[in-house]
């Protein structure tokens, strides 16, 4: 049996990634601190002979025992709330962390994916993003600490690759939603639908006009089930080109809570916010022979269905 380490083993897409792998017959040690990580995510997998949890921070140095053929980089904080509140933990585990699962991976002959995101892009002026775009980053933004440290994660990674040999994978992750999002992490989608479920406005930054491109998790996590196992070592886009504008996603959002008390309201843009996001997938269709199947509708009315069990409405 194949074995392979998922970090950030208890967040919402590593969650997701832990019951992929079991399903396909690995052997599944998920690793994870709780920062933003909760256990209820992955409980229904502790009974299992070919399951493990290590409750462990990946900046300190990271040792499994035995073989290991695979390992997942998933561990960080992913949504501002989080890493304006964490950004010196932002910034460490996509360094130093990075840096300990590359060493992990050399010293076991493992194969590494390591997770970057869209951030690397920043404020673009490339419209959809390509792989070969490099970027519009404020280094030392309020988000620089997120789209800094994966800028790094793929160095890193890449440093490896190159003078190590290593076999590495890098993802980029565009906007992901679905079941086991936290409520309170801050991004769009939960906000929006908490609000619209308690009957309060519906926060828009700006005018709405900034658009974002949504992909259902398990779309996405069968595109990186794809890349692990490719022979291409250069980034890819992740993620559903399906653009909508903020404004129109909250109306949608509304039209699925059917909360006549919710409504849109605004308020000023953040600084350094993305004004679009929407991912070229041609290479992840060309190499990976992936695009999204979910359409946003119906993921959304199956995210609807989890957040009805978290989210409490007063009566």
């Amino acid at each position: 049996m194949k074995k392979v380490l998922i970090t950030g083993g208890a967040g919402f897409l590593g969650s997701h990634l832990c019951d992929k792998f079991i399903k396909e017959g690995f052997h599944v040690i998920a690793m994870d601190n709780l920062l933003t990580g909760d256990l209820n995510n992955i409980s229904h997998l502790f009974p299992l002979e070919n399951f493990e949890y290590y409750h462990h921070d990946v900046t300190k140095f990271v040792h499994i025992p035995g073989q290991l053929d695979y390992i997942l980089h998933f561990a960080s904080p992913a949504s501002p709330i989080d890493y304006l509140k964490m950004p010196i933990q932002t910034l460490k585990v996509g360094a130093l962390g990075t840096h300990n699962l590359l060493g992990l991976a050399k010293a076991k002959n493992s194969r590494i994916l390591v997770a970057s995101t869209s951030e690397v892009y920043g404020d673009p002026l490339v419209h959809p993003q390509t792989e070969d775009y490099w970027g519009n980053v404020n280094p030392v933004g309020p988000r620089g600490v997120y789209d800094e440290a994966k800028r790094f994660l793929e160095a890193i990674t890449m440093a490896y690759h190159n003078f190590h040999k290593v076999e590495t994978r890098i993802v980029r992750i565009f906007n992901t939603y679905g079941p086991r999002m936290r409520v309170d992490d801050g991004r769009a989608l939960p906000a929006f639908f908490s609000q619209a479920m308690r009957g309060e406005g519906i926060t828009i930054f700006g005018d709405g006009s900034q658009t974002r491109s949504f992909c259902f998790v398990d779309d996405l996590v069968e595109g990186i089930y794809r890349l692990l196992f490719s022979d291409y070592p250069l980034p890819v886009n992740i993620g559903n080109p399906d653009e909508i504008s903020i404004k129109e996603f909250g109306q949608e959002i509304l039209d699925i809570v059917q909360n006549p008390k919710a409504f849109l309201t605004y308020k000023p843009l953040p600084e350094d916010d993305p004004k679009v996001r929407k991912p070229d997938i041609s290479k992840a269709k060309e190499i990976l022979k992936w695009q999204p199947k979910v359409d946003r509708r119906q993921g959304l009315e199956i995210t609807f269905e989890y957040f009805k069990e978290k989210i409490k409405v007063p009566v």
